[in-house]
């Protein structure tokens, strides 16, 4: 992998993790997930070939703002995602609840 194919993979995945705020931003799950497993691709990509790399200052520059920008990105994903997931896991619970009951009691 070249120091471009390197610098090239973090801004895709920048551009991907911005997507995904606002796929999140929109409650887009199907499209947040999509989204997700290109940024997976994109890392998979990376792994295992990007540590050869020397990157020179500048470069590793670029490579630092791109991924504060990805946990930025990411702390946005998961102010937006957490309450739906709580939300989600509310019914889970309380269809489990539903379920326990009417094998216990049966239905009504």
């Amino acid at each position: 992998m070249t120091n471009l194919e390197v610098l090239t993979a973090y801004s895709a995945m920048a551009a991907l993790t911005h997507q995904m705020v606002a796929a999140a931003t929109i409650s887009d799950w199907d499209g947040l997930e999509v989204l997700e497993s290109q940024v997976a691709a994109q890392v998979a990509l990376l792994r295992g070939t990007e540590e050869t790399v020397v990157l020179d200052a500048g470069q590793r520059q670029q490579k630092l703002g791109l991924i504060k920008q990805m946990l930025d990105d990411d702390r946005q994903i998961r102010d937006l995602t957490m309450p739906w997931m709580a939300q989600l896991s509310k019914l889970i619970n309380n269809t489990g609840t539903e379920r326990r009951l009417a094998a216990a009691y049966g239905a009504v």
